[in-house]
């Protein structure tokens, strides 16, 4: 009876992540395989193509079927998905594509649609490149947004390779998202650390003035938090006047738009993150276990390393994960007080959601990155013989 009235109490929770949480994101993280444009868009155009294998000459009846696709998808709105999807792996073939249903619509009815005709429009429209393109889109699944992800395509045969040198920019900002993440975790660490230590320690009261500042930052919001940090840092911001009225500068320092203003600023916005699951595991740790330590003859460094650190572990873990996780989604942060070179994963899922509407190559990003998160998270957990997440 009482497993069933807990159940019940959790129904209305259960029910609110399942439909608000869990189903949004599976369908957010389902975009980065599907592929629906295409099919939609140029569905006689993908039968003329199924036994063609890239390299081989393009099939006539794929070019009449280009064609009765291009004016029926523009009639039904759906040519410029497709041609959108299709500009991702071949450079302006979107405009092309326009172009090309209007010359089709144009045309005297007994046209006759080859190659030649297309490649009067644009030669792209008639290449192999173009329709392997279309090929590889067929759907209903693929790895393309996926292998964008890491740098990677498919050539003309189909194989896996890197994508040109000027387009490698993933891995880099991948590697570049990780470096902060772990930078700013290793950062509220070594300063959370000692602060929980800290209201361990003192009185009660003491403590509770203690974490009333440590708490002090969650009353204002992140934008305002991040908006007063540029203020700060900034060459006649606060840091640089002091510093230049005490003489130990001799030129104000260049603290924002780099990757300094950037940690500092997510250091500060993430440090309770760190030190609330701290405090929680380490106001449990009884003293006597020191002193017992001591009392067999260990220095207090000792002490500390063999006997404390280990009984602490659980929560540092918990604490890292819940900063490293939080950092690897940042996007305010570092598009206010980063420069180009700091941006990290979040601001490319933005623009693609935002701005260009690529929603595959922004839900293939998110999916890296997420996987990246419970990789991690998997390390972290074998590390700490199964208390990852274990506040006790």
């Amino acid at each position: 009876m009482m497993i069933r009235q807990r159940t019940a109490l959790l129904l209305p929770l259960t029910g609110f992540l399942l439909v608000f949480f869990v189903v949004p994101m599976l369908w957010l993280l389902s975009l980065a395989v599907r592929e629906a444009e295409v099919p939609r868009a140029l569905p006689r155009t993908l039968t003329a193509l199924q036994s063609w294998q890239g390299g081989q000459p393009v099939p006539a009846p794929a070019f009449a079927g280009l064609a009765k696709d291009l004016i029926e998808a523009r009639e039904a709105d759906t040519l410029a998905d497709a041609a959108r999807r299709l500009n991702y792996e071949v450079n302006g073939v979107r405009s092309t594509m326009m172009r090309a249903a209007r010359a089709v619509g144009a045309a005297q009815p007994e046209t006759v649609f080859t190659a030649a005709f297309f490649a009067e429009i644009d030669p792209t429209l008639a290449s192999p490149e173009f329709f392997a393109a279309v090929q590889r889109a067929r759907g209903p699944v693929s790895a393309y947004y996926l292998l964008a992800a890491f740098d990677l395509t498919r050539d003309a045969q189909g194989a896996i390779e890197l994508t040109s040198e000027s387009n490698r920019i993933y891995i880099d900002v991948l590697m570049r998202t990780l470096g902060i993440s772990l930078s700013v975790t290793l950062l509220c660490l070594l300063m959370g650390f000692p602060v929980a230590m800290l209201l361990t320690q003192v009185t009660e009261k003491t403590a509770n003035w203690l974490m009333v500042l440590v708490l002090l930052p969650f009353w204002t919001s992140l934008l305002v938090r991040t908006a007063a940090w540029v203020v700060v840092l900034q060459r006649e911001g606060l840091i640089n006047t002091v510093l230049m009225k005490l003489g130990l500068i001799a030129e104000p320092l260049t603290l924002i738009y780099n990757r300094t203003g950037v940690l500092i600023a997510m250091t500060h916005v993430l440090l309770p993150f760190m030190i609330l699951p701290l405090y929680g595991v380490l106001k449990g740790i009884s003293p006597n276990y020191m002193r017992a330590a001591a009392s067999l003859g260990a220095p207090p460094v000792v002490a500390f390393l063999r006997v404390y650190l280990p009984m602490a572990a659980p929560a540092i873990v918990a604490g890292s994960l819940m900063v490293f996780i939080l950092a690897m989604g940042y996007y305010i942060t570092p598009a206010l007080v980063g420069g180009g070179s700091d941006q990290m994963l979040s601001y490319f899922v933005a623009t693609y959601t935002t701005d260009t509407g690529n929603w595959g190559m922004a839900s293939a990003l998110g999916l890296v990155m997420l996987g990246a998160t419970m990789m991690l998270y998997g390390v972290a957990h074998k590390l700490s013989g199964g208390r990852a997440l274990s506040m006790g």
